[in-house]
């Protein structure tokens, strides 16, 4: 992520001309998802790893959650899961919430393997799977060991998804591409989710919002502020090319405290060591890091610029990660739906 975060987020001429002669902050107040058919889902990230996971997961799904989610890498600066194999688990130790993963390193994988891996986890948890998909490149050398260059992130992804729609939707597919080739392959059984499993693509830059509006059915960005939330979501639409309004969702590093100064060192602490990097200049940009109060302001910002989906992840000690999941889930989230759920025209939909 370092290289991402020094590098500016660019979105495209077109997009953001559009939005000339109404202000910018007309814009992300317009894009409230309150005011449309979709609901706001929330959930959180999964930061158990060893064979505690079931009970972790059990507590998150008692705690009302309408999703948990949780990531991978080959390697890492920190331990880390592989999303297919935790999220199984997680459906064994669950039967309602939804799982889904954020991200699978979707180049990593050959995309016929991909696709059977989606296909069986939506199968084994009754249809509850959506695939979050990254092209990485925190750490080249994770894909340099498997053989990966990362200059080929990109076209592998784009062409993965691909794949994985085809299979996902048909029972023999044959698909001539630049990185795989498949003869009336089958990955049978298809996913139990009709018509599949949903998509959402993760990023910053505006090569992956184009991914987004190409492929997706939602669009996943993180260290995003809700203004670069909007702008994107305005770049994706002009990529639909007929296709239903994507979604928009935030994956959000947060850390809620009855005092924001510990709040804001338990993070500062926690995302250095993920990231090597130094978040002091961007925690009020990119973080909800604070108290029941502040953090419950900023998530509405992000759900005002167009988030219906919001991923909390810890940025937290695991000594605390108990505690910032119990204030979420019993001060914060319900502040936000009550806050959405009073607006005119709502009708409640959100609580």
């Amino acid at each position: 992520m370092a290289a991402l975060l020094a590098a500016p987020t660019t979105f495209s001429t077109q997009a953001l001309t559009a939005q000339a002669g109404r202000g910018y902050g007309a814009q992300v107040a317009d894009a409230d998802p309150s005011d449309g058919a979709v609901p706001v889902r929330f959930g959180v990230l999964l930061s158990v790893i060893d064979d505690g996971i079931g009970d972790a997961c059990r507590r998150i799904e008692a705690q009302g959650w309408d999703f948990l989610t949780t990531g991978e890498h080959v390697s890492f600066n920190i331990p880390i899961a592989n999303a297919f194999i935790s999220l199984a688990a997680a459906a064994a130790a669950t039967s309602t919430i939804e799982l889904m993963s954020s991200v699978t390193l979707l180049p990593l994988y050959p995309a016929v393997l991909a696709a059977k891996l989606g296909a069986a986890l939506d199968n084994v948890s009754g249809g509850r799977f959506v695939l979050g998909v990254g092209v990485g490149g925190e750490n080249p050398a994770e894909f340099e060991a498997c053989g990966v260059p990362p200059a080929e992130r990109g076209p592998r992804t784009d062409e993965a998804l691909e794949i994985i729609r085809l299979l996902w939707t048909h029972d023999r597919v044959t698909y001539a591409g630049k990185y795989a080739t498949l003869d009336n392959v089958s990955i049978a059984p298809r996913p139990v989710r009709a018509p599949r499993p949903p998509i959402w693509v993760a990023g910053r830059k505006e090569v992956a919002m184009r991914r987004a509006g190409r492929y997706a059915d939602g669009w996943l960005p993180y260290m995003y502020s809700p203004d670069m939330l909007a702008r994107s979501l305005e770049v994706i639409a002009g990529e639909r090319d007929g296709q239903p309004p994507i979604e928009g969702g935030v994956y959000l590093w947060s850390c809620v405290h009855e005092d924001p100064a510990v709040a804001t060192g338990y993070a500062m602490q926690i995302l250095a060591q993920t990231y090597r990097q130094d978040f002091t200049t961007m925690a009020g940009k990119y973080l909800a890091v604070g108290d029941v109060d502040y953090c419950t302001g900023r998530v509405l910002d992000y759900i005002r610029a167009g988030a219906t989906r919001v991923i909390f992840s810890s940025a937290c000690p695991a000594s605390y990660v108990d505690r910032h999941l119990e204030l979420l889930a019993t001060r914060v989230v319900p502040a936000v739906r009550a806050e959405l759920a009073a607006r005119p025209g709502t009708g409640g939909r959100h609580a």
